[in-house]
């Protein structure tokens, strides 16, 4: 219903989900939610007037909904609107008179944690008013909007809050409040957030025993201007010695006697027996371990001051370590794998605390004291419970299963160190116990041939094999056989053109060898045929290559109608060395294909299975092989549980059950910038996946490594406002246009948009003479550029924009006092030639020779060989990867003989960031997404538009 120029009023209320909800009301008439943002934002220009605020439903009425923050704005600075009759009612009334006064507040920092609210168990905030208004803020809407703009502001302070969040668990503390703390003047000096002026603080030191005495507690005070400097004092507060304090500590007694009955209070364990008024001079074992390990900290969390033996951190940081010395064993039947994932090694048991490793027995001895805190050998040692606990259940399980499993051997050697059992799992880092390994002479060779495979004795040519392998195809074969021979499966992820279907071929070759080999001698068992499973697409190719290369081979297609069935396929597939199948029949047959004992199994392209859920993997997973191969140029294209499934095929188990792996590493690597999760993967798979680039030095390119990395800056303050106003007209115009000037609109907006981001004086009319201290990317790049000139080092810099190039050229040669060329389209054949032989030419003096080459992206993108440089800069993106990689490799070519080192810059909190992003997290699918130019972004909804184009002022340069 529109009700334009009538009078309506406008209430407030908080809403759970913590933001203030807006909405009309005429009488018993409610105010439509659009027509109510268009009469109350029609003049805020920060939300675009009121483009950016949402509409929303709370009980029975429609309003709009602000944060926090943004409500603060508003009604700071809430227009008088003349075409509209609108007056506040309720708490919206007393927002508004509130408003600039919590604001002032904020900003001068006169707010602080709430006493009151603390001492019944919550944590809460208050800000300074003026007396007057101090009544308008006990509404229920006001007094949730101004805490969660002084908790919003207390972010900035996350120490303080931390601690503020860990006192507020603690009921007993907050219930006791009044005791602990005589005013809140007191409280708020012991959590922080006020200075104490006092020159000497109250400690309580727990001393250590020494010959004839034990534990025992004292009081002391320390200087404050010299830490170093204690003066002990008694449980009163009078000095220990009887001598007088310095004059300036005279309220030391009235400070001890608060103290002492606060520490009271926080931990009981500190009363004296039978006085629990008084502070016991002496502790059990039982109580100073409490004091230590968790006591403290209790202590300190409630602003007390607690001095422990210097030894104690130490001895807190160092866990029990579980060795294992292992005692391989090796053996085997002839033709039968050595190892394999479930065989039992048996070992031996140490324990190393701190610096002392003990025996079994001697570790036994010590439980027996069940003592927590122990001299041994002349250091003090901890033996927590929560860790024992650990150590007796790794020993129990290791015991009931003989010894540990060559899966759970090989983990510990490629990880450093495992938990010690599955309880350490469910613990925080400082409990848990991990367990370490100690390999006898065999096992280290054979895992220094696991992941060294360079040491592998190199297998030759078997002599069925109609070719001529490599060296580095050679080392693929006997990688294969060596795994082979030790019972573990292997991935060889060879690019695409590397010869992966011969080195499989003289794989299958060498164990038909062996196993003649063999039987001669009577030492076979009876030989099994191998299987390979590939693609439809490629059946025909596998049987081509096989014929070229190993006609020696019988080989059985199993394939089509008239394929063989039940027993007639058994007998067929006995009587051949190769089955080759397809992944759809390895489903539709698995009755048939189940029914052998496969003396391997290989998949070729083998990211078919990288969904582990699928009918076709789980099939595949079940059949049964003596040796387990997968070949594939992508082991992993989008997610981590990719190289589970094909793991879980090669070595069933090795990587845990599906859900462990989730939990333990893609969440981790996912919800996380911490490289450590992926680094264990890496570590754990490396000895199985042998992978060699086209690049690789042993495939005679001599081509050495690129390295890429993202350089982020944020926008100048400058920047930032030419950027929101852009945006703001554009969203202004953008609904009003048909769908091709829609379409026009967002290009030339993403046109500008970019140029602000790289500078602005790149936009039409700037008269702004000076290019300085204006755009943080253009003066990144000088610093990086001055950086690597400084060593030596030489660089392209790729721009879209000839005006921009224009003006990096004044840039270096202004800012740096370097002279650089400048090639872009328009520059004539015989310049650009002598350009790129000046920037090459060796011969020149350095004086003479040109640095820095800047370059449009389109003009020297394609067709120029530049390897003087060795540093790429693209200084504005194009989006497309393969076009950006393009301009790269003008440096990253054959000639090149240094470390290419390659630059993006991308502005926080723009589109660039937000399109950068996308790219990154679907850079396989790229091409899908970006397609060749950049009208795939004029496809977007307004809204996604909205979302990308948006300024995340998190991250303006102020």
């Amino acid at each position: 219903m529109s009700i334009t120029g009538s009078t309506y009023t406008v209430y407030a209320e908080w809403l759970e989900e913590g933001a203030m909800f807006l909405y009309g009301a005429n009488g018993p008439r409610s105010v439509d939610p659009l027509e109510l943002k268009d009469h109350l934002f029609a003049w805020h220009e920060p939300s675009f007037y009121g483009t950016f605020i949402e509409t929303a439903e709370a009980g029975h009425r429609e309003g709009v909904k602000l944060s926090a923050p943004d409500a603060l704005d508003f009604f700071c600075r809430t227009p008088e609107l003349v075409h509209a009759g609108i007056v506040y009612g309720g708490e919206a009334a007393d927002l508004r008179r509130l408003a600039p006064h919590a604001e002032q507040a904020l900003a001068s920092g006169a707010f602080m944690p709430d006493f009151e609210q603390w001492k019944h168990g919550r944590l809460g905030w208050k800000l300074e008013l003026p007396a007057e208004l101090r009544p308008l803020a006990a509404g229920p809407a006001v007094r949730a909007f101004l805490e969660a703009l002084a908790e919003e502001r207390a972010e900035r302070e996350p120490e303080l809050r931390a601690a503020l969040l860990r006192l507020a668990k603690e009921p007993a503390l907050a219930q006791d409040a009044a005791a602990l703390w005589l005013d809140e003047e007191d409280w708020l000096t012991a959590i922080g957030w006020v200075h104490d002026p006092s020159p000497f603080r109250v400690c309580l030191q727990l001393v250590e025993p020494d010959e004839g005495r034990g534990w025992h507690l004292a009081v002391a005070l320390q200087d404050r201007e010299r830490p170093d400097r204690l003066v002990p004092v008694k449980a009163s507060g009078e000095p220990a010695d009887g001598g007088p304090l310095p004059e300036a500590w005279a309220e030391a007694p009235e400070r001890v006697s608060r103290e002492v009955e606060r520490w009271l209070r926080v931990l009981p364990l500190l009363r004296r027996e039978g006085e629990p008024g008084q502070l016991a001079r002496d502790l059990d074992e039982d109580q100073a371990w409490e004091l230590l390990s968790r006591g403290a900290l209790q202590l300190a969390e409630a602003g007390a001051a607690v001095l422990l033996p210097s030894w104690w951190e130490r001895v807190r940081r160092n866990r029990p370590r579980l060795k294992a010395k292992v005692k391989s064993s090796v053996g085997a039947a002839p033709g039968q794998a050595m190892f394999g994932l479930d065989r039992i090694l048996s070992f031996d048991w140490r324990l190393a605390i701190g610096g002392e490793e003990l025996t079994e027995e001697e570790f036994r001895g010590l439980l027996e004291e069940k003592r927590r805190l122990i001299r041994f050998r002349g250091q003090w040692i901890q033996l927590d419970p929560t860790q024992l606990a650990q150590i007796r259940e790794a020993m129990k399980r290791a015991k009931r299963r003989g010894g540990l499993s060559f899966r759970e051997v090989m983990e510990m050697h490629l990880l450093g160190e495992v938990p010690a059992s599955d309880r350490a799992l469910e613990l925080d880092d400082e409990e848990r116990i991990m367990m370490e390994l100690e390999l006898d002479d065999t096992l280290s060779r054979l895992f220094g041939q696991l992941e060294q495979h360079e040491s592998i004795p190199l297998l030759e040519e078997p002599a069925g094999f109609h070719g001529t392998l490599r060296r580095y195809q050679k080392e693929g074969v006997s990688w294969l056989m060596f795994l082979r021979r030790i019972g573990l499966g292997g991935c060889l992820a060879d690019d695409m053109g590397l010869g992966k279907t011969i080195q499989w071929i003289c794989y299958l070759l060498r164990v038909q060898e062996e196993q003649l080999a063999l039987t001669a001698e009577g030492e076979a068992p009876e030989a099994a045929p191998s299987l390979l499973i590939c693609p439809t697409s490629v059946l025909g190719n596998w049987q081509k290559e096989l014929e070229r290369f190993s006609p020696s081979l019988k080989v059985h297609l199993h394939y089509g109608p008239a394929r063989l069935k039940g027993e007639a396929f058994a007998e067929a597939a006995r009587d051949a060395d190769l089955v080759l199948t397809s992944y759809t029949l390895s489903h539709l047959d698995e009755e048939d294909l189940r029914r052998l004992h496969w003396g391997s199994i290989c998949l070729d392209e083998a990211q078919n299975i990288k969904n582990a859920y699928t009918k076709q993997a789980s099939s595949i997973r079940r059949l049964s092989g003596m040796h387990r191969i997968a070949m594939t140029g992508t082991p992993i294209e989008n997610r981590l549980t990719e190289l589970w499934s094909i793991f879980d095929f090669l070595n069933p188990g090795y990587l845990g059950p599906l859900r462990e792996f989730t939990h333990r590493y893609v969440n981790a690597i996912e919800r996380t910038d911490n490289d450590e999760p992926l680094d264990r993967v890496q570590r754990l798979v490396r000895p199985f996946l042998l992978r060699r680039e086209k690049r690789d030095p042993a495939i005679r390119l001599d081509l050495p490594d690129k390295n890429e990395a993202k350089v982020y800056v944020p926008l100048s303050a400058e920047q930032a406002t030419l950027y929101e106003n852009h945006i703001q007209s554009m969203f202004e115009r953008i609904e009003k246009l048909s769908s091709m000037e829609r379409r026009g609109l967002i290009l030339s907006s993403l046109t500008r948009l970019k140029q602000i981001c790289d500078h602005p004086m790149l936009l039409p009319g700037e008269s702004h003479s000076s290019w300085r201290n204006r755009s943080n990317k253009l003066d990144r790049l000088l610093e990086m550029v001055r950086e690597l000139r400084s060593e030596g080092d030489r660089c392209l810099i790729f721009t879209q924009f000839v005006e921009a190039g224009h003006l990096l050229e004044r840039a270096v040669r202004e800012g740096l006092g370097e002279t650089a060329l400048f090639l872009h389209g328009g520059t004539p054949r015989a310049q650009r030639d002598a350009m790129i032989a000046r920037f090459q030419d060796d011969g020149l003096p350095e004086a003479e020779r040109p640095g820095v080459f800047i370059l449009s992206l389109r003009a020297g993108g394609i067709g120029l060989n530049l390897t003087a440089a060795n540093h790429v800069f693209h200084f504005d993106r194009w989006w497309n990867p393969a076009v950006e990689n393009q301009a790269t490799d003008r440096a990253y070519r054959i000639g090149q003989t240094r470390l290419v080192q390659v630059h993006k810059f991308v502005t926080l909190g723009t589109l660039e960031e937000r399109i950068d992003e996308m790219i990154g997290r679907k850079l396989d699918l790229s091409s899908r997404i970006v397609g060749a130019s950049e009208n795939w972004i004029t496809e977007l909804s307004t809204d996604d538009l909205r979302d990308l184009f948006r300024l995340r002022r998190e991250w303006i340069d102020a």
